[in-house]
């Protein structure tokens, strides 16, 4: 049996901008920095799909552990198993906690 589905495969509405945001991609998020400790929200940017994290991460918190080229190595916890996904800056967010 062939497999169905690609990446965004069951993300119709999870990584669907809302209406007030639909258009061109911020720069200032696209050029963010962020510190080794840091703590971000995993956000995805739609339209970018470039250094997107797998659907299944959305809306995780995490911490920046370093650099990767222009991304970022964020550290979360997935049940029981601490991963390290790769993530470019445009899809994470400063968390306010």
């Amino acid at each position: 049996m062939k497999h169905h589905g690609g990446f965004r495969r069951k993300t119709r509405h999870k990584l669907q901008k809302d209406h007030k945001s639909k258009g061109k991609i911020s720069l200032s998020r696209f050029f963010q920095e962020y510190e080794n400790g840091d703590r971000v929200v995993l956000k995805a940017e739609p339209a970018y799909h470039k250094g997107m994290y797998y659907p299944r991460f959305h809306g995780r918190s995490g911490v920046v552990s370093g650099k990767r080229g222009d991304c970022y190595e964020v550290i979360i916890n997935d049940k029981n198993k601490v991963k390290m996904i790769v993530v470019h800056p445009i899809h994470i967010k400063k968390s306010t906690n």
